[in-house]
């Protein structure tokens, strides 16, 4: 019996170590490639980096239509792995990613803080997926070619001007202290932003849900509109808005002057019905007329330009000068110790991982929920605002995915979340710790830690603190 199962036993090796042989020889001819013209050819660091996504086969289950080994249609296995895959392209797709290296572009802030993230922790590429793919397990030797990688790209294409040399590498940069802006434009978008002639009755403006001695926002859970209707979502931060690769909570705006003109024909926000008759309600007042001759050239007043003025006018709304803005040019007594300490939570954690960029947000969509069941705790009807970016795309894929919000002046901008659920930033930290990111639960201590970093994003504006401003 013994010399049987011995037998039974080594037969098992062999063919276990005859799989693992036959999946390394597939991951290898059936990876993707760089082509013969591909410029990260000519870059050692982009190359090393190339490689390691390429040997870990990253694509399987963060990419579509990618060739699958045998396993995956084995009856029984295909369901088990197929969830594996599911839940790969929820978290992150890495198509972006390997078309950059293909054509030497430059990925998203995003996209490189998500790699970041799991080389930081270790996540990648999981354990089960190593007992048949030996070759794909990371050494640290390659986990710092991606990080290497990594901080070529921030330094190169998005370390702020005035960034401290030991942060131009770090997944949140500074808010430059100004944009190029057209000062007519400005002039004339500012008017419009506080004027209550673009609302159906008369009585609203872009001011009322976005006070800018507010944060930015109304603090209402959800957006209060026209003859006291309240709208299906809470209101995002008009404040550094022009760092959002897209606008609203579903991004269904391109741009800011695009979402310049949805509030104000929506019957539930501003209510009017019609640009034309909103163009000549302006033309009745002959400052307007000379307003839009100074900024445009000629004195037409329509949707496309009224749009522009108010979009030229949101670029203004940034908020420089944090006391982590001056922390990472350098003053590295702007923050205490407890405040340091939340910040590099805030990123082994995983928040940076999609709270990135100078905005610490707006880069990306993300799924609500991606790591625990947010709406099904939450309770109470799923709405269409639930539905997230769905709502434009109509694919599956992006269900319950919300523009990942803008972290500055985070302390202001209470009650959190699309639908407005949370009212202290304290409950934000633990819930977004619980549903969005694998370590589910944090200390009193740590939370309080990370609040502590939070609070000091609130900026200034034109020259004033925003705390201030609504003294």
């Amino acid at each position: 019996m013994r010399k049987v199962i011995l037998s039974v036993a080594a037969l098992g090796c062999v063919a276990y170590g005859g799989v693992v042989g036959y999946l390394t020889h597939f991951d290898h001819e059936t990876a993707p490639n760089l082509g013969t013209h591909s410029p990260t050819l000519g870059n050692p660091t982009a190359l090393a980096a190339f490689n390691v996504i390429r040997e870990a086969r990253c694509d399987y289950c963060h990419a579509r239509n990618t060739d699958l080994p045998f396993y995956f249609h084995v009856p029984v296995a295909n369901q088990l792995m197929q969830r594996d895959l599911d839940q790969g392209l929820r978290h992150f797709r890495i198509e972006p990613v390997i078309e950059a290296f293909q054509n030497g572009t430059v990925p998203s802030e995003e996209q490189l803080a998500r790699i970041e993230e799991v080389v930081r922790q270790n996540r990648m590429p999981p354990t089960l997926y190593l007992l048949m793919h030996w070759h794909a397990h990371m050494s640290q030797a390659q986990r710092d070619a991606l990080l290497a990688w990594i901080a070529d790209e921030r330094r190169a294409h998005y370390a702020t001007p005035g960034v401290s040399a030991q942060f131009a590498v770090e997944p949140v940069q500074p808010i430059p202290e100004t944009l190029p802006v057209d000062d007519s434009k400005v002039a004339l978008g500012q008017r419009l932003f506080f004027d209550k002639q673009l609302s159906g009755n008369g009585t609203l403006n872009c001011a009322s849900c976005h006070g800018l001695d507010r944060g930015g926002v109304d603090g209402r859970v959800t957006a209060l509109g026209i003859n006291d209707q309240h709208g299906p979502i809470n209101v995002p931060t008009v404040y550094d808005a022009v760092f959002n690769q897209s606008q609203f909570w579903n991004g269904r705006a391109a741009t800011l002057a695009d979402q310049a003109a949805g509030p104000v024909m929506n019957p539930l926000e501003m209510g009017s019905h019609d640009w034309g008759q909103v163009a000549d309600a302006l033309k009745q007042d002959p400052t307007y007329v000379a307003a839009f001759q100074a900024a445009f050239g000629s004195d037409d007043i329509t949707k496309d330009r009224i749009t522009a003025a108010i979009a030229e006018y949101e670029k203004t709304l940034i908020t420089p000068d944090s006391r982590f803005d001056r922390y990472l040019k350098g003053d590295t007594q702007a923050l205490n110790a407890q405040e340091k300490n939340g910040y590099a939570l805030f990123k082994s954690v995983g928040c940076s991982g999609c709270h990135t960029g100078v905005s610490l947000g707006g880069q990306a969509f993300e799924v609500m929920g991606l790591e625990g069941n947010y709406f099904a705790d939450r309770g109470g009807k799923v709405t269409d605002a639930d539905e997230g970016r769905y709502t434009v795309t109509h694919s599956d894929d992006d269900r319950e995915r919300f523009k990942v919000p803008n972290l500055r002046n985070i302390a202001l901008t209470a009650p959190y979340f699309h639908d407005g659920s949370v009212k202290t930033l304290e409950q934000a930290v633990r819930e977004m710790a619980r549903y969005q990111t694998p370590d589910h639960d944090l200390s009193d201590h740590d939370v309080a830690d990370i609040v502590a970093f939070l609070q000091t994003l609130t900026g200034t504006y034109q020259g004033r603190m925003l705390t201030d401003a609504a003294q």
